[in-house]
């Protein structure tokens, strides 16, 4: 019996026009694509393809495999979404990639809404940096990806919702302080992914801050200021999560992360995907997450 996987890779081939069109396409990796039709190969004895300069073409029976492939796959997916409309949201699954404030904050009172209404949908929660949310996004692991960006892109093969943008703050012991009067502080930052934009936000200010401790720990960074060993910046969301004693935050102006919702694949999504969805709505909208007191500072 044919595999329908390896009939949905030769669909993706004739539909693409190459091996690794069709990888980008199904998220597989080339190797993976090569194997799987070097194995449909096998299973129907036919020469599916053949090379052409560095390219490949479908044979005579490729193409109408491929043809028939299509109309297969396409059938199958109907029916599974079908079959997804019709059991609703009695039962069902929603996975969820996040940054550590999101699943801190937003995503628990989207869960509790989820639960209250659809008590038999599932939801699984994996902390994740953006970059890898999205990668676990492509390769089908999650259903949702929660990523925040610092300028005002987003990646082309995602459907990407913006939710809100998340202030940044500049902590230290004294109310109202700004980037350019720390200019000469000891600064506290993350790692190499998560420091970029904060050093881009000090070159835009006209300085290079010199960093005396790192961490990604939002308790230590705060314990570190708190003991006046230095300043740091922090998003409002996570100053949602922890605030230590003594620390005095301070909005920075023009300095944000804009925070998005990350789906893919064509609409419409799966009816629990839906769901947590509509859930995460109503959790910005209640809550209010881009909205953290503060003081405008440069």
């Amino acid at each position: 019996m044919l595999d329908i996987a390896r009939l949905r890779v030769l669909a993706a081939i004739a539909a693409h026009g190459s091996v690794t069109n069709a990888a980008k396409q199904l998220n597989y990796s080339q190797p993976a694509v090569s194997h799987h039709l070097a194995r449909l190969e096998a299973e129907t004895g036919a020469r599916l393809v053949q090379r052409v300069g560095r390219g490949i073409r479908l044979t005579p029976e490729g193409e109408h495999l491929a043809r028939r492939a299509t109309e297969i796959v396409g059938r199958v997916d109907t029916a599974a979404a079908e079959l997804s409309a019709m059991v609703g949201l009695r039962t069902g699954r929603v996975r969820v990639a996040g940054f550590q404030s999101a699943l801190a904050t937003l995503v628990p009172h989207a869960a509790g809404t989820l639960r209250r209404e659809h008590p038999g949908v599932e939801i699984h929660l994996v902390e994740a940096h953006p970059r890898v949310a999205l990668d676990l996004l492509r390769a089908g692991q999650v259903d949702v990806a929660m990523i925040f960006r610092y300028d005002d892109t987003t990646p082309d093969d995602v459907r990407a919702t913006h939710l809100f943008d998340d202030p940044m703050y500049l902590l230290s012991l004294e109310p109202g302080q700004t980037l350019a009067g720390n200019r000469a502080a000891a600064w506290i930052a993350g790692c190499d992914n998560c420091r970029r934009d904060f050093l881009d936000a000090c070159d835009r200010t006209g300085f290079v801050p010199s960093i005396a401790y790192i961490s990604d720990d939002t308790i230590v960074q705060q314990a570190l200021v708190a003991a006046g060993m230095g300043v740091t910046t922090t998003p409002g969301l996570t100053l949602r999560t922890h605030h230590a004693p003594g620390i005095q935050p301070s909005l920075i102006e023009g300095f944000r992360r804009r925070v998005h919702l990350a789906t893919y694949g064509d609409p419409p999504d799966p009816p629990a995907t839906t769901a947590f969805i509509s859930a995460l709505h109503q959790a910005v909208q209640e809550t209010q997450p881009g909205v953290t007191p503060g003081r405008a500072t440069r």
